[in-house]
């Protein structure tokens, strides 16, 4: 074969590989390898300003170059053992068949209905595990501009349990407050009250045992609070205030039983049937 002939041959499997995307713009390149402008796709989210657009994609070329770069680098300089990851991916993939099976099967089988009175049982027998670690408050309170000519009848409307009182109290922080909270049946972290209302203390368990009304007033607002109940740290949650966690706890339960009962019963149809052997 002449030397004209071998020389296009060569430029000819150089070009089949630069443009073996055709029409697409070759954004980098290390090595033989290419990075191509389509696998940026859904790279830079809808309506990202174009400057930083370009920080984004920049990066994800400079990545891209880096990444390759230190793959040559390890090629280089691994003997064919070292890189031998067929073992590695094996096991990988047998694990990801396995937890795509399982959560098949969760999503088939598990029963997600938990009773109040499952609840409840599981509560009472386990109030050891559900010790407080920050102070928690039932609590109503409601902001007000600091003149505001409804703050009187709010504070009297505070104050009381009437179910009427609550309903016009609802009906005047909806038109009146800056801000306000009245659900007195789910609790709070006394931490995260101290975010909206600005109680100054420095022990908060003295704090809490000796007050149950508040007017707190800044430079621009008034604010009205009605401690119903508190629990200090490292006493007994409340049975609502973990709902929510008893019942990750009773799903996660069922979940661990339903699978070890899969696994044993193809472990055990598998041995009637004679399929596998241990030696």
């Amino acid at each position: 074969m002449n030397r004209s002939l071998i020389l296009l041959l060569i430029f000819a499997a150089s070009c089949s590989t630069f443009f073996k995307k055709k029409n697409e713009r070759v954004l980098a390149r290390v090595y033989d390898d290419y990075l191509y402008e389509s696998e940026l796709k859904g790279l830079v989210a809808p309506g990202t300003l174009p400057k930083d657009s370009l920080v984004i994609t920049r990066s994800f070329i400079d990545s891209w170059v880096r990444q390759r770069l230190m793959i040559q680098q390890a090629e280089k300089n691994l003997s064919g053992s070292q890189m031998d990851f067929s073992k590695q991916l094996e096991n990988y993939k047998n694990s990801l068949t396995i937890y795509a099976y399982e959560n098949a099967l969760v999503r088939q089988k598990l029963d997600t209905l938990i009773t109040e009175e499952e609840t409840q049982n599981y509560y009472d027998a386990n109030q050891q595990n559900f010790l407080l670690k920050d102070n928690i408050v039932l609590v109503q309170y409601v902001k007000l501009p600091l003149k505001s000519p409804v703050a009187r009848q709010i504070k009297k409307l505070l104050n009381s349990d009437a179910s009427d009182d609550k309903t016009k109290l609802s009906d005047l922080c909806e038109k009146n407050a800056a801000d306000y909270f009245l659900d007195d049946e789910n609790w709070l972290l006394f931490n995260d009250l101290l975010k909206q209302i600005p109680i100054k203390t420095y022990n908060q368990e003295e704090f809490l045992k000796n007050h149950r009304d508040l007017e707190y007033q800044d430079s621009m607002y008034v604010y009205l609070v009605r401690f119903k109940d508190f629990k200090i740290k490292e006493s007994v949650s409340p049975l609502n205030f973990e709902k929510e966690r008893i019942r990750d706890i009773i799903l996660n339960k069922r979940k661990i039983e339903l699978l070890g009962k899969m696994q044993e019963d193809i472990f055990v149809k598998a041995q009637k049937k004679n399929v596998f052997e241990i030696y």
